[in-house]
């Protein structure tokens, strides 16, 4: 989808309430499955959210109170994400760290137990 178009909807959709948007979501879910020619691959935690986001529609919540309770947990997802993210980098780092020829544990590199002095 072009940008021009991407904001068009996101300007038509600023101007309706929740209930009318959440019922345009729906929409869009039941035209996805029905022509899609792929499948939106969603992370597991953005699968999550939406899952509440469903099961409080579901239960008659107000729409209101929904759009409070995602914007917490979409912020909580993103600090997952950001957890996750530094994890990776810090395995990456060791894993670098470790794997580098000719290293020695003296200088903050390398495998533990090797020695950079010769007897």
């Amino acid at each position: 989808m072009h940008e021009s178009l991407r904001q068009r909807i996101i300007g038509k959709l600023d101007t309706l309430p929740e209930e009318r948007v959440y019922q345009i979501l729906d929409y869009i879910d039941f035209l996805e499955s029905k022509y899609a020619a792929r499948a939106r691959q969603a992370s597991p935690l953005q699968k999550l959210a939406e899952g509440v986001e469903d099961t409080l529609r579901a239960g008659r919540v107000s729409a209101s109170a929904i759009a409070g309770t995602m914007g917490v947990v979409n912020k909580a997802v993103g600090v997952l994400n950001d957890v996750a993210a530094a994890g990776k980098a810090v395995a990456s780092d060791v894993v670098n760290a470790v794997t580098r020829p000719g290293s020695t544990p003296e200088n903050g590199t390398g495998a533990a137990g090797q020695s950079g002095t010769t007897a």
